[in-house]
This record gives structure tokens, sequence and C-alpha cells, in this order.
């Protein structure tokens, strides 16, 4: 499906700066006020900043799940399909109608049981008939066999085709959306709905369907006999068809319903693991994982409330239907006997066989009820998949060369833009600008101004039409029951918004009330401005060549474009490939290896990417990891500038491209960028100024207008104006005489080849970190902190084992459960029963029969009479264990729903807290990717609960069925049982074993494709941006990996025959679920060393100012490599933090400032050497407890799906801050006054990764959460690099203000954020180059560029300073 060409206008409620986030109009003017010391009266109404209500982006309406739905998945069959889907329902039409044949065969043999010989005149007529049944029962039984595996090998085949094509259409049809659909869904929805949604349409569709058709054929067939045999014997035995109807009608809705709320809680709950597993380092530096743990614990119990909501419902199905099946048995003697003596029936085997065909067809119906409920969930899963392929999307325009041209000019004309996430929210307002063609033009100022609003029109991402829209809700028909659901949902935070409101009238008596906003914190969700606001009606045009790009074929359109985002994505594949993935859509794309290879290679060098490449083992085959976490910012970012540039793009924009680089590597960098940019339309978003200063036009926005354009000298000359103000804020004291220096320095320079760094799930630097409260009395209070990863034993790692010994391990665990076990035994033992003592009753009322023969033929001296009270009596007795057994199964149905949702529960809790407690590394592996993990923590213990519960009931049921059973026939007959026994036991046992095998084999084949078939999915979703910037569209859809699964169904489609054994595929991927749930929970981490002492300090007497006291820290020869990679990092490093003092740590792209964070942050242990705290080895210190001392905020702010309130208070507990200390942080975070503008004020939701946030906001959120900590160590990873100058000045004069008396370690590639470090280090090589402060490290200038030449000439590059590179490659501001 040519994604590409059905875009609809997608928009984010997302970005109007930055990071591609709406920002508000307003917001600027607060940051201007708070720097310029005025307030802007015009600013736009600050209850117009918050995010609406998806409704209001469009056509937001309850889609209906409906049957059309479950049929449509199968217009996905094609003709191999169709030949395999007439195969399937052929042989299971003649499976079913087996058991119909083989009822009337076995009627047959018990009459003439009834009437056996009696003399020897009829025995050898006798045995000639019980040959004969007995052939044409070993022969229905072949026949069911071989239909059997036809059945269950198509339709697992069928399953897997259709399951690979619903989901390539729905991976091409959310890639045919605009950006804002995917946004408006939920965290993890897309990708959710391509694994998990996946699998319960699959099960819909498999056996399940087959086995719905097999006996669908088979209750049919069986009515058919009865009515042959005995119309009015069935007629009064359907009745019990009718009771079972009507029971089965009234409970299958509020099953149906109660496992729709069940899915919807675990799609939250998984959303929740994805954003945790994503963001993992985050997690660990604010210490949040027990935090974050509770919020995933409350929504696995809402799941486990709805689960167990549906135990009554399930028990009285399955009570009824049993005590239907033996009460049908009663019934039907009781009547039979009745026809028998009035002659209308004249053998039992008439009985016989109309009573086994109404059973057969009771009990078809209950095999039926299975496959109809995973029908009923194929139904949902299938209306969440038609909701996005159904979704109305924009047709593309149809112009391409040589209709337009991209050589022309970009023009915007009247613009009004308002995000359809916030239709209220004008964020470009009346824009007029024009790009000009061939030229370099540069887009700058205040962060929410609208500059990457801009990038998103020309990119097509977002659409001025006026008809946005957002997926439809897949919803259930009892809106009364959805409230209920919903109010149970809510349940769960009652709690929490009740402290909330505290906290709010709390602040309105804290708060300032003269503050620009007017309003407290805890009145601004009352705000009467923010009801009913007008949308904002989109206006203007972008167009070129005369023509609106909504004319332009827009997969054409994007293939003039090269983008270079400020957060740049690469996909886990190799170097070659990702920069390779920039050929699409150009002429390039179909060129031989060769030529690709010398067009990649050319545009590294280009990017300055081929002087770390060519360092690295595997040079341009080096696989970069998830989303190119092995390589560091610097590499990254020249990465996707070489693949921006390698298709020689007309059109060029850059997004903040030089953000993530150094100085130095920004200088080389740019000088590329500078060339590439010849000869084509480049549109540059900066706000390091520095790098736009060429720029032949300068646009300038403003509250989404443009205020000023012009050249760099023109746009100075005016000293009121925006731009000379965004210079000034950026100016860089280089000293009395460093203006002088006009000499550039160019050496090569080896300090980039930094090891490709596993930085993973947050990029060691790239999350914010904290550790959970105040510093206050921490070290006292450590000695009794429970240890770290205290979930389950501690000890060596779990050793896979087999199915007995997980099994067995996780009983045990459930030791504490045993009165439920045994309650669950007991009714197995009592619904097991029920078999051999139906036999015995069976067995005596067929007697019963015989006995009547022998009255009409007059050949015994019983009465009709005395024979006709048995048969009443043993009916009756029938009743009786009729009753018994519905009781029997009621109560297993129950108990085992409740218990195996109660079960899903603690393992799914213990599972997600175990993997939130694993060291970095384990994150770092690949087969940890956080897709695999959120996977598996829905999956795995979905298996155990079907194992250690319902399957286990039933296979407790069937021990305890067999050993009755055989007691019972050696009783009655030794002889006939051992044989019996010796057959039928070694022949279930093999097909079991077989069974097991394959199953196991399918199992483990399954899960590999499906893991990396679900990765590469998910990691594209998330890539949406990249994805359709690059065209790559038809390459994702394309990617075979789905096909993977069919292969696999090819070798292994079918089941053996052995429906006896049905829970053994469980045992199977229950094994594998088990292994994977005790490996990670047993994993022994060296975080779970306990605190003994606490860390010595030098001065006892200020242990009640702990929060306001720095740290010493100290590497002492540190060796270090990451664990995934053997490529050493540091090789005797010493660096020492003086308490209190304010450190810089500056250097190349990769030459190790990130890792000194990591390293800090006890992400990893060090092979040699030490890190010291206090003169305290940090491994022996609890790690939890440790990282309380400090704060990190880092380059890419990571924010949680919640409201303001709850990200800020992420790095600490609730009641350990008042409402004064969260607005104070906000302050010095410069983010209050923006949070009170909002109508919900500090309880807005933020909605998921944030995007209701600015890039910049989002930074001042982080910050504001750092701050919240006063923690005794604040680390700075880039933290001012996504702000706009001058909020970058407030923020600095706050972390100079805090810093004063606390730690401060700042990682900077702005040497303005660190010019006034008490001490700088500057790094290469993975070494420390040099020391100083600013001023010193100046001075030293002339002494370090003597000493570059007289190294170059002894060809020792590295020694080159640093220092003196950055500075004279920036003289000008920067």
């Amino acid at each position: 499906m040519a994604a590409e060409n059905s875009q609809s206008p997608k928009s984010t409620p997302g970005p109007s700066d930055d990071n591609g986030a709406p920002t508000a109009p307003g917001s600027a003017a607060n940051e201007e006020a708070d720097i310029t010391g005025h307030h802007d009266d015009s600013t736009v109404s600050a209850a117009c900043l918050a995010p609406a209500p998806l409704k209001a982006a469009g056509t937001v309406s309850e889609r209906q799940p409906t049957f059309k739905d479950f049929l449509r998945v199968f217009s996905y069959a094609n003709k191999v399909d169709w030949f395999l889907m007439v195969a399937a329902c052929v042989s299971s039409i003649g499976s079913g109608i087996t058991l119909p044949l083989m009822n009337v065969v076995f009627g047959k043999l018990v009459g003439n049981f009834s009437t056996s010989p009696r003399d020897s005149s009829d025995a050898e007529s006798f045995q000639n008939g019980l040959n004969r049944q007995s052939l044409y029962i070993f022969i229905l039984f072949l026949a069911r066999f071989i239909l059997n595996y036809i059945n269950k090998f198509s339709f697992r085949m069928i399953s897997a085709r259709m399951s690979a094509a619903i989901r390539l259409d729905y991976l091409c049809c959310l890639f045919g959306q605009t950006i804002h659909v995917l946004d408006s869904m939920p965290s993890g929805a897309a990708a959710n709905t391509i694994t998990t949604t996946a699998n319960t349409l699959q099960l819909g569709i498999s056996e399940n369907l087959g086995t719905f058709i097999e006996f669908a054929a088979c209750i049919l067939a069986s009515i058919i006999v009865a009515f042959t045999y005995s119309w009015l014997l069935t007629l009064v035995i359907s009745s019990v068809l009718v009771y079972i109807l009507v029971v089965v009608s009234i409970v299958l809705p509020y099953v149906v319903k109660s496992e729709a709320s069940l899915t919807r809680a675990e799609t939250v709950a998984n959303s929740i693991a994805s954003e945790s597993f994503g963001n993992i380092r985050m997690l660990m530096a604010c210490g949040a994982e027990d935090k974050m743990a509770r919020k995933y614990g409350e929504w696995v119990q809402v799941a486990r409330k709805h689960g167990q909501h549906m135990a009554p419902f399930l028990a009285s199905m399955f009570g009824n239907v049993f005590f239907s099946l033996y009460g049908g048995f009663a019934l039907a003697f009781w009547f039979g006997m009745r026809l028998f003596r009035e002659g209308r029936i004249h053998d039992v085997g008439t009985v016989i066989v109309v009573v086994m065909s109404v059973i057969t067809t009771i009990v078809s119906m209950e095999r039926v009820a299975t496959p109809l409920i995973a029908a009923s969930k194929a139904m949902v899963a299938a209306g969440e998949f038609f909701a996005v392929i159904d979704a109305p999307r924009a047709v593309s325009g149809r112009l391409a060369e040589p209709d337009v041209f991209a050589t022309e000019d970009i023009v915007f004309s009247d613009v009004d833009f308002a995000y359809p996430g916030r239709p209220h929210v004008k964020v470009l307002d009346g824009l007029n600008i024009r790009i000009a063609a061939g030229k370099v033009n540069a887009i700058v100022g205040p962060s929410g101004s609208g500059k990457s609003t801009i990038i998103g029109l020309i990119e097509r991402w977002y659409s001025l039409r006026n008809d946005q829209h957002v997926i439809e809700k897949v919803a259930q028909k009892d809106k009364k029951k959805e409230a209920e659901e919903k109010e149970l949902e809510n349940q769960v935070k009652k709690d929490a918004k009740n402290k909330k409101k505290q906290r709010e009238e709390k602040c309105n008596a804290t708060t300032d009330t003269n503050n620009k906003s007017g309003r407290s914190v805890g009145d601004a969700k009352t705000d009467p401005v923010a009801a009913d606001l007008p949308r904002i009606e989109l206006k203007g045009s972008v167009s070129t060549c005369a023509h609106s790009l909504d004319e332009i074929d827009v997969k054409w359109w994007r293939s003039q474009i090269g983008l270079v985002q400020q957060e740049p994505f690469l996909f886990n594949d190799s170097i070659f490939n990702n920069v390779a993935f920039g050929l699409v859509g150009s002429p390039y794309e179909n060129a031989t290896d060769d030529e690709k290879r010398a067009l990649v290679e050319e545009s590294c060098k280009e990017a300055f990417a081929d002087e770390f490449i060519n360092r690295l083992p595997e040079r341009y085959q080096t696989r970069v990891g998830e989303s190119g976490a092995k390589l560091s910012g610097g590499q990254r970012q020249r990465i996707a500038i070489a693949r921006s540039i390698v298709k020689k793009p007309k059109i060029l924009i850059l997004d903040e491209a030089t953000s993530a680089i150094d100085v130095r590597s920004e200088r080389v960098v740019q000088a590329a960028l500078d060339k590439v940019s010849r000869n084509r339309t480049t549109i540059t978003v900066a706000h390091r100024l520095s790098t736009i200063k060429s720029a032949d036009k300068i646009i300038v926005l403003q509250k989404g207008q443009c205020v000023e354009e012009g050249t760099h000298e023109r746009l100075l000359e005016n000293q009121n104006g925006v731009y000379h103000r965004l210079v000034t804020a950026q100016q860089l004291s280089l000293g009395d005489d460093i203006a002088t220096t006009k000499k550039e320095i160019t050496v090569s320079d080896g300090d980039d080849t930094g090891a490709v760094v596993n930085d993973k799930h947050g990029h060691a630097g790239g999350d914010e970190t904290a550790a959970s409260d105040n510093s206050n009395d921490i070290l006292d209070s450590a000695d009794n902190a429970p240890p770290v990863g205290a979930v389950g034993p501690l000890g060596a790692a779990w050793r896979d084992t087999n199915f007995f010994g997980s099994f067995g391990r996780l009983l045990y665990e459930q030791r504490s459960g045993f009165p439920y076990y045994a309650a669950l035994v007991l009714f197995a033992a009592g619904a097991a029963s029920s078999s051999p003592l139906q036999a015995f009753l069976f067995a005596k009322l067929v007697v019963i029969f015989g006995e009547l023969n022998l009255i009409v033929d007059g050949n015994t001296g019983l009465t009709m009479d005395q024979v006709s009270h048995d048969g009443n009596f043993n009916s009756l007795m029938f009743f009786v264990l009729a009753i018994g057994t519905g009781v029997a199964y009621f109560g297993l149905g129950f108990v085992a729903t409740f218990v195996e949702h109660f079960i899903c529960a603690i393992y799914r809790e213990q599972y997600f807290v175990s993997i939130v407690q694993q060291r970095i590394a384990f994150f770092d592996n690949e087969k940890n990717a956080s897709g695999t993990l959120t996977n598996h923590v829905g999956g795995d213990p979905k298996q155990l609960r079907q194992l250690l519960g319902g399957n286990m009931s039933m296979a407790a049921t069937s021990v305890f069925t067999i050993v009755g059973s055989l007691i019972i026939s050696f009783v009655f007959g030794w002889k006939l049982a051992l044989l019996a026994f010796a057959v039928v036991v070694p022949l279930v046992l093999i097909s079991g074993f077989y069974r097991v095998r394959y199953e196991i084999e399918f199992e483990s084949m399954n899960a590999a494709v499906f893991a990396e078939s679900s990765k590469w999915a998910a990691e594209s979703i998330d890539a949406f941006r990249t994805v359709t910037a690059l065209t790559l569209e038809e390459v994702i859809c394309k990617r075979p990996l789905f096909s993977g699964m069919v292969a696999i169904s090819y070798r292994l489609g079918a089941e053996s025959a052995g429906q006896g054994l049905s829970f053994l595929p469980n045992a199977a991927q229950v094994t594998s679920a088990a292994n994977r749930i005790l490996g990670i929970r047993e994993t022994k981490s060296v975080d779970q060393v306990p605190l003994t002492e606490r860390l010595p300090d030098t001065d006892a007497a200020d242990d009640a100012r702990i929060g306001n006291r720095g740290a010493c820290l100290e590497l002492r020869n540190v060796h270090f490599r990451y664990p995934t990679r053997n490529v050493p990092i540091f090789s005797g490093l010493n660096l020492t933090i003086e308490r209190g003092k304010f450190t810089a740590i500056v250097g190349a792209s990769g030459s190790g400032k990130t890792s000194i964070i990591a390293l800090l942050e006890r992400f990893y242990d060090v092979e040699k050497g030490g890190v010291f705290c206090n003169g305290r080895d940090i491994t022996e210190v609890n790690v939890q407890t440790y990282r309380k001392l400090l704060s990190l905020v880092a380059q890419e702010p990571a924010l949680f799906q919640g409201t303001v309130r709850e990200n800020v208070l992420l790095g600490v507990e609730e009641n350990a801050v008042s409402e004064a200390d969260i607005v104070q942080a906000c302050r010095d975070a410069s983010i209050h006054d923006f949070i009170v503008s909002l109508p919900d004020g500090y309880n807005t939701d933020l909605g998921s990764k944030a995007i209701s946030l600015s890039g910049g906001q989002k930074q001042r959120v982080a910050i504001a959460r750092a701050l919240l900590r006063n923690p005794r160590v604040l680390l700075l990873d880039e933290a001012t690099s996504s702000l706009d100058s001058d909020t970058e000045k407030t923020i600095q004069a706050t972390f100079e203000r805090i810093a004063q008396g606390r730690t401060t370690v700042a990682v900077a590639h702005r040497l303005s954020t660190i010019q006034k470090a008490d001490v700088i280090y500057v790094l290469g090589d993975g070494e420390v180059l040099e020391t100083g402060n600013h001023s010193s490290l100046l001075s030293k200038r002339v002494t370090r560029i003597h000493n570059v030449v007289m190294a170059a000439k002894d060809n020792a590059k590295r020694k080159l300073s640093l220092t003196v590179r950055c500075i004279t490659a920036t003289h000008e501001p920067c």
C-alpha cells in the first residue's frame, strides 16, 4: 500500500519549536518578561496554552467493532490463502462429521451388546457385527486424524499469513497519516497493536476458527442424526440446548466487555513499561524505580480486577454447560425408557445414538464457546487495526518534475496555523516569509516562536487544511458499562487526586498573588477563559513554483529534501545502511552496490564522519545500536548529516544540526555544511547564532510572526531588535587580547573516535537523573535501606530448566495461595469424578435397557415396573450427578479464573520491578531492546496465567479423570482395561511428546522472528518523522520480517492429534516465559550492596545542612570500557571534583565526557581504579542511597506521560516537599509562569512523550525536577542546549546561584555556559589534556600552539590543545 500517496494532514499536538512539540505563543513573552523585566500585555491569553481534548482536533468519534471487521480480515487473502482456506474448511467439516458417525456406530455396537446371542447359532453373526463396527470405528479414527492434521496445518498457515498481511497494511497506513495522528495515540499504542493486538487477532483466526467450523459441522450433523433416529426424543433432549443458549447469551456479553476492559488496562500498563524501559537511565538516576513500579502496579491491579470480574460469569457458563451435559443424560434415559415402554423405540441403540448425538451437540457447543470468545476478542482487535487503516488521509498531489521544481522560492503567505491537538492556540499568526532558492536561509527566535512549525509545514508533516482528525477510539456498545469501567479505573487514582487538591488549596496561600498570571497554581484549573475558546481557522498557503505544496506529490517533494534534526534518529543497523537510507527516492536508489558505497563514503567525508568510522573495528559495517545508542551524540549527528546529503538534495533543512557537537567539531561540520549548502536552498533553524552568521538571509520570529529579516550585519545595526538581543545574550568573554587572534589552526584530530559507546536507553547523560527526595539525613538512615533488587532470592543467575523444573518452582512460590489451590484441587476432583460415575451409571442404564428387551421377549422373570423403577432411580442419580458436576465446574471455573489473574498480576509486577532494577549493561544488550522487554513483560505473565490457572485446573481434572476411570475399569473388567491401557496410553504419550517437541521448536523460532519484527516495527514508529522525511515507507513495509513467521508456519504448521493434551502447546510457551521471568528476577545485581556505614564527612556539625553542601568526587586511575564493546574509553584517568566547586568538562565528541557522567551516576562500574565520594568507594555504598546525593539534567530531557506535577515530583516523594518547594523549583527553572497559565496548572496532562511541550519547555521542567531534589551534586550534561539564548541566560544565572556551596559538574559544548567554572578539565582520547579556569587556559594558548607545531612534526597530533581550538574557532560570539 503506497502510504506516501495517501498522506493525510497529520499534525501532532506537538511541535511549534525545538523538538517538534507544540509551543505557546505566550510563552515567549513570558520568557522575555523574565529577562527584560517588562511584560507584554499583548500576549495571547495564557489559557489558550492548555492541551485541548483530542475531540477538538478533528472528527474524533467512537468506532464500534463489528463482525464485519472480523470477516474483513480475510480480504487480505490471496489465491494461496483461499486454497488453504478451502482445504481447511473442508477438512474441518469432515472432521466434525466423524463424531456423529462415530455415535451411530457406537449406538449399534451397544445395541448389539444389549441383545447378545443366547445360543451358539447367533454367536458368529454377533461376532461379525462386532468386528464390522470396530472396523468402522478405526476408519473413522484414521479419517479424523488425517482431517485434523490438514485442518490445524492450514489454519495455522492462514493465521500467520493473514496476521502478517494486516500488520503490514496497518504499518503502511500508519505511515500514510500525518504526525499529529500518531502523536494523538497513547504512548506505545501503535507498537502494542503491532504486537499484542496482532497476537489476539491471530489467535482468533487460527486453530480456533478451525475448531469453530469443526464443531459447528458436528452440531449440525449430530442434530440430523438424532432427528433421523427419533425426532421426539431429540426434541425433548434439545430443551437442554435451549437452556445452554440462554445462559451463554446472557453471560457471554459480560465476558467480552470485561475482556475489553482488561485489554485497555493492560495497554496502559504496557505504555508505562515502554516509557520506563525506553528512559531507564533517567528512571534510575531519579531513583524513581519504586515510584514507577507503583504506577505500573496500579494499572496491573485494574487489569486484575477486570479479569477477576469475569470469574463468576465464566464459572456460571462452565457450570451450567456441564450441568446441562449430565442433565441431558438423565432426561434422555428417563424419557427413552418411557418411549421404549410405549413401543416408539425398539432397542437401546436408538436411545444411545440420540443421547450421544445430543450430548455431542452440547459438548460441541461448549467447544464452540472458546473460539467464539477468541473471535470476539479478534473482532475488537480487528477494530483497532481498521481504525487506523480506515482513517481518512489527504490525497497526495500529483505534481512533480517537470511541472514543478525544488529550485524555486518557498513562500509562506498569510499563514495562520494551530496544531490539531491544540486547535485554540495560534502558533503561526499571519506569517509571511520567502525562503530564497539557492541561498542559505536561517530562522531564529525564542522558544515557542514557530521555527519548527515552519519545518513541519515544509516537510508536509502538517497541513493547512481544516479537516484534521485523530484515530477513532474502538468503543464498546454498552455506554453504561463503559462508564462503570472508567469509574473503576479512575478509582486507583482517587487518593492521588485528593492529595493534589489539598496541595492546590495550600498553594493558594503560599503562591505569590502578584505573579504575572494573576492566578495561583491551585485556581488555575478553574480559569473561565479556558472554556469555550474559539478554534483557530487555518489560513494561508505554503507554495513553490506558484503551486501549493498540497498539489505536489508528497513522496517526490520529500525526496528533494535533506533533513538533519536536532535529535537525530538512527536505525538499529549498520552505519552504511543508515547513510544509504538517504538514497531512497533519489535517482541513486537503484545504483549498484559499488556506486552506493562510493556515495556513502563521500558523504561521510563531507560530514567529517569518516574520521571516527575508519577507526572502528568494523568500519562502515558497525551496528549503531537501538536509536544509534552505541554512538556519541556528535557521532550520531554527523551520520545524520551524511545521510541527509548523500542524495545531493535540492533543499537542505538543518534543525539545530550542530547542537550535539562540540565546538571544534561544530566548526568542522559547519564548514562541511557551508560547502554542501552551495547552489541549493538551505534552511537552518538555530539557537547557536554563530552557526548562521554567514547566512544570506536571517528570518527572526516572535509569537508566530516575522519581526525582522536581513543579514547578520544588517540585523545587528538595530540595537533594539530581537536579533541583537539574542546575539548579545550569547556573548563569550574571550579575554582582553583574544580578539586579536585571527589565526585558525587546522589539525587532524583523533579525539572523536571515542570508542563507539554503549549509551542506550537514554544515553548516559541523555536522561536527567536524581534519586529520590531531599538529601537531608540520607546517609544517616541509609543503614536501614533495603537492597535495590530485593525481588526473589539472590544468588547465581537462573539456569534455564525444563517445563517441570520451572513449573515446580513457580508452583512452590505460590505456596501462600495453597488454600486457593486446595480448593481448586477439590473442585477438580469433584469435576473429574463425574466421568467414572457417568460411565458407571451409563453401564447400569444400558443393562436396564437390555432387561427391558428381555421382558419384551419374555426371557426373564423381571417385571416392567421393577425395571422401570431401577431406570427412574438411575436417571435420578444421573440428575444428582449433573447438579454435583455443575457445582464442581462452577467452583473450578471461579477459583481458576480468580487465581490466574491474581498470579498474572503478581508476576507482572515482579517482572517489571526485576527489569527496572537491572544494571544498565543489561539494557545495553541488543536482545533487551525496550520494545522486546515491553513485549515480554506484557506477554510472559499471561502464559503463566494460563498454565497456573485454567490450564492447570483442566490438567488436574484430566489426571483425576484418568485415575478414576482406570480404577473403575479395572474393578469391573481388568482384562479389557489392561488391553485398552496398553494400546491407548502409549499412543497418547507418543503423540503428546512429539507435540510438545514441535511446539517448543515453533515457540523458540516464532519468538525470535516475532521479537525482531516487533522491534523493527516499534523502532520505525518511534522514528516516524525520520521515516517519512527519508521516504522510507515502502522500505519499511517491504521489510520481509513479518513473512518469517509464515515461513516458520510452513515448517511447523500442524499439530498432532492428541486433543486430550491440548494444554501442551502452552507448556512449551510457558517454559520459555517462566525461564525468562526467573532468569531476570534472580540475576544478582552488584547494586545490591548494603550500606554498612555512612559516607565519611569532614564536618559532622554540618549534617543538618547536608543538602546545601557539596561532595568531593574523585576518579582515581580509572580504566573503563563499556560491557558490550571491547574498546577502552579510559586508561588510567585521574580527575578530582572539589567539594562545593563548579567543575566543567569539555572535549571533542567521543572524548569521554558523557562516560564520566555515567560513572559518577554509577550506571557502570570501572574495570580498574575507582570512583570515590568523600573518600569512600561508591561501589561500597547502596546505589539508591548514593544517587540521592545527585541530580542530573541531560541534553535530551525525558518526561513521562502524566501531569506536570507528577513529572516534577518524579525524583522525590510527595510528602517530602511542600507546595512552596515545587513552585520555587519551577520559578528557578523559569517554567512556573508557563505552568500556571495552563487551565489545569500543575495538573495539566503532558500526554505521550510530553508532546504538549516544546523542547525548551521540556528541558525547563526537567531542570525544575532536578532542582527540587536539592542535591549535593548537580550534574549538567548540555543542560541548556535546547533553550533559546534568552532563556539560557536566565537558567544559567539560576545554576550559578544555586551552585553556591554545592558541587556542580557541567559537560558543555557551549563555552559561554562554563566560563565562570572554578576549574575546567579538557579531555581528549580519554585522558585529561589540560586543567585550569577559563582565564588560565586562555593564557596558555601560545605555549600550546607551539606544542602543537612541535608535536605535529613528531606525528603526535593528539597533544593539540582542545581549548585553543575551541576558542580560536569561536573568537566571534558563540
